[in-house]
């Protein structure tokens, strides 16, 4: 405002000089144009302190902190979309072929910081003091039985995507160490001398009677066979008893929520999701482990 009452006062005394002394000649033009130059190079002071006129710039500092403000806006949006923490993206990634990683993050996909906290939760559900990488589901599988024959019949495991060629060696590795036990007349009821005694009094063991117990045997076992998320191996548990398939559910128990996740065992059945007999073409996603 001081500015314009200053360009006011200084139009006015040029006219009235220009009206009492009737001055045409060339001089009064340069005149104007000099005192023109004056003003507009005049620093006035705003309230606030700041200049409202820069020699040449014809900015002022209300327009200085707005182009400020907008260039600021301009750089966070900028970062938003060109600096996407790289994290995020390999979680928002992986959350497209991982059901229960999706289910996790729900609704935070695309929110850095709320995926952040998602994820931390987890963590925090899960236990703090970690020894070892676990990579499985907290979620337990689901277990059914259909038509199961213990002496000829297939146990089949969904997984929730895919094997990779690590998720086959585990699973294949745990069937050959069950089968492996069971060939040695591990699950033999008949012979449980210190399952239900006290280690608090120096239990004493009959050796005699487990060596003439009626002896147990594991007959066969099939390769571990995977087309796609679904996998399958063929059994025959023989004479071995029934809790032989306990000891194999606590380790499929221990090998899903530490490791690789499974969403379902299967006793029994002839096919289950789209396994096709016959297809062992690995580039059609058939894996196997040979025991």
């Amino acid at each position: 405002m001081l500015l314009s009452a200053i360009k006011e006062s200084t139009t006015s005394l040029l006219l009235l000089h220009n009206q009492n002394y009737n001055i045409k000649s060339p001089a009064t033009s340069t005149s104007t144009k000099c005192m023109k130059r004056i003003v507009v190079a005049a620093v006035v002071k705003s309230d606030d302190g700041d200049d409202d006129v820069r020699s040449g710039s014809g900015t002022t500092a209300r327009g200085r902190r707005l182009l400020k403000i907008r260039e600021e806006k301009r750089k966070r949006e900028f970062d938003r979309l060109h600096n996407y923490p790289s994290w995020a993206k390999v979680l928002e990634n992986a959350a497209k072929n991982d059901v229960e990683l999706r289910n996790v993050l729900g609704d935070t996909i695309g929110n850095p910081d709320q995926m952040r906290q998602k994820v931390e939760d987890r963590i925090r559900k899960k236990g703090r003091d970690f020894h070892k990488a676990k990579t499985g589901s907290v979620v337990a599988f689901k277990v059914i039985f259909r038509d199961f024959s213990p002496v000829g019949s297939h146990i089949w495991f969904k997984l929730y995507g895919p094997p990779s060629d690590r998720d086959v060696d585990l699973i294949g590795s745990v069937i050959q160490s069950w089968y492996v036990m069971g060939r040695l007349g591990a699950y033999n009821s008949s012979n449980l001398q210190l399952a239900n005694t006290s280690m608090e009094y120096n239990p004493l063991y009959d050796a005699d009677k487990g060596f003439n117990v009626m002896p147990s045997s594991f007959h066969d076992v099939g390769d571990v066979e995977f087309q796609d998320n679904w996998g399958r191996v063929w059994v025959d548990i023989g004479t071995s008893d029934y809790f032989a398939l306990d000891v194999l559910l606590n380790c499929l128990t221990v090998l899903s929520s530490e490791y690789l996740g499974i969403q379902q065992v299967v006793f029994g059945g002839r096919s289950m999701g789209d396994w096709e007999e016959g297809m062992k073409n690995p580039e059609d996603g058939y894996k196997s482990f040979k025991i």
